[in-house]
């Protein structure tokens, strides 16, 4: 089972809102997920991420997606996770 960590779409119409999920790469976009990690808001430009639930996903092997890589990014989680394999 491949484990991505995407996006899965909410919100109205005309004004979105993001879920952070990690999920299996076979399963709709919107469908189930493993876990949630965190929120994403465009309009507004707030994001709420679980670095905790994001890190331990990134050592297990997940993949982010490109747009997942930069809130992650944005975050310091990639930072975080290079200088922990880095260490090890």
């Amino acid at each position: 089972m491949a484990v991505k960590i995407r996006l899965m779409r909410m919100g109205a119409k005309g004004h979105p809102s993001y879920r952070i999920v990690a999920t299996d790469s076979h399963r709709k976009r919107d469908g189930e997920y493993i876990e949630l990690i965190g929120n994403y808001f465009p309009c507004d430009g707030k994001n709420t991420i679980n670095e905790e639930a994001a890190l331990k996903w990134l050592r297990v092997g997940a993949i982010p997606t490109d747009t997942v890589k930069n809130l992650f990014s944005k975050a310091g989680i990639i930072k975080k996770f290079d200088e922990e394999k880095k260490s090890k």
